[in-house]
């Protein structure tokens, strides 16, 4: 293992690069659509929820790869008419398929998960905003979205780090993430050690990647960790 590293290190860290650019492209992309999405999802219109309700079902009811698949060997049949629009470009390169599908099966998970973060809102914060006269805009903005992402916070984060890991599937369509890089340096040394080499790596950016989501979600939550400690503070003086 240590010759595997010491050999092939830039490799390594050049797949690991791209892992981490093509799992954060995708998620920030998802996070930008998935609000306004949310929303139409808890719309009681039929005619805006049930359009975005089966797209939900299909990317969270099929699997990652075949998605991956649909989109890159898929648009290969319909050349022609990428051509025509001038977006052949953008579908023949495979990791550009794969931003997509994970954006796209991202977003679904996202949007399912500020759905159920926006019923979760405390209906009387709500209620009590309208009695204040606030419009629709500024309970969004100081009442339900706060609330509503403070309940979605931890689910965000394990979506990230599923996609984190699931994005090794890109390397099936020659994507040289870390799984690719570690694909192609296996061919050469038929090496076991390759694959323990990179599950330590995807647990070094996994690791890395909770502890700096639980200080965000300590920094969230700051108040609420002041306002327990003022108020023991008060029951002992009490007692």
């Amino acid at each position: 293992m240590l010759n595997i590293i010491q050999n092939y290190a830039p490799v390594f860290v050049d797949g690991a690069l791209l892992t981490l650019k093509i799992t954060f492209i995708a998620v920030l992309i998802a996070a930008i659509f998935a609000l306004p999405m949310a929303i139409l999802r808890t719309n009681p219109s039929r005619y805006l929820r049930i359009p975005i309700q089966v797209y939900i079902s299909f990317f969270r009811g099929t699997p990652l790869i075949a998605q991956l698949f649909l989109v890159y060997y898929g648009s290969g049949e319909f050349r022609p008419l990428l051509m025509d629009a001038g977006l052949w470009g953008f579908f023949r390169d495979p990791v550009n398929c794969a931003l997509l599908t994970f954006t796209l099966n991202s977003l679904a998970y996202q949007t399912e998960i500020l759905r159920g973060a926006l019923q979760s809102v405390n209906q009387g914060a709500i209620e009590a905003g309208r009695a204040m006269g606030m419009p629709a805009s500024l309970l969004y903005r100081h009442i339900i979205l706060p609330l509503a992402y403070r309940i979605a916070f931890p689910a965000l984060g394990n979506e990230c780090i599923l996609m984190l890991k699931g994005g090794a599937v890109a390397s099936v369509i020659t994507v040289m993430d870390l799984m690719g890089q570690t694909r192609r340096v296996f061919s050469q040394t038929f090496d076991i050690s390759t694959y323990f080499t990179a599950a330590c790596l995807y647990l070094l950016l996994t690791t890395c990647f909770v502890l700096l989501w639980r200080q965000l979600e300590q920094h969230f939550k700051r108040h609420l960790t002041y306002s327990q400690s003022k108020a023991k503070a008060t029951l002992k003086r009490v007692l």
